[in-house]
């Protein structure tokens, strides 16, 4: 089956690659995170970057760029008030305010369509400078 599809607003499809590098982090737990860009020549969304599993939500926030956008997902792992252990899956669409016009308005008409393609994500957070995604916007989320 293909999930390579195209969005009737924007025409952007999602490259395969992007699926499956999902459930990678989902279910086998290879990644901490996945960061996601267009593709404006191939009209698709496509993998830009993995974290490894031992890699912080630091380096996951350090690799979105400061003035582009992009989608992101995290696998946030933390305990609870009853000491246990639990994951959540984040949907990150960065959008900083310095980004170009055009990225901005590409990002936002392709979300909805990308962001199905993704099975168990727990929450979603919409992110135009750094303040409005820091860890502690995650914790109070999650718990």
């Amino acid at each position: 089956m293909s999930f390579r599809g195209t969005n009737a607003s924007s025409g952007m499809g999602v490259a395969d690659h992007c699926k499956s590098t999902y459930l990678e982090l989902q279910r086998k737990k290879v990644h901490r995170y996945v960061i996601f860009k267009i593709d404006e020549k191939k009209k698709e969304v496509v993998v830009e970057k993995t974290g490894g599993p031992a890699e912080s939500y630091d380096d996951f926030t350090a690799s979105l760029p400061e003035n582009d956008c992009r989608y992101a997902v995290y696998d946030y792992d933390f305990v609870t008030s009853e000491n246990c252990q639990k994951s959540k899956i984040f949907f990150f669409a960065w959008s900083p305010s310095v980004s170009r016009i055009r990225a901005k308005m590409l990002y936002a008409t392709s979300k909805e369509r990308f962001r199905r393609e993704f099975e168990g994500i727990h929450y979603e957070i919409q992110a135009t400078d750094p303040t409005e995604m820091d860890l502690e916007v995650l914790q109070d989320r999650a718990n």
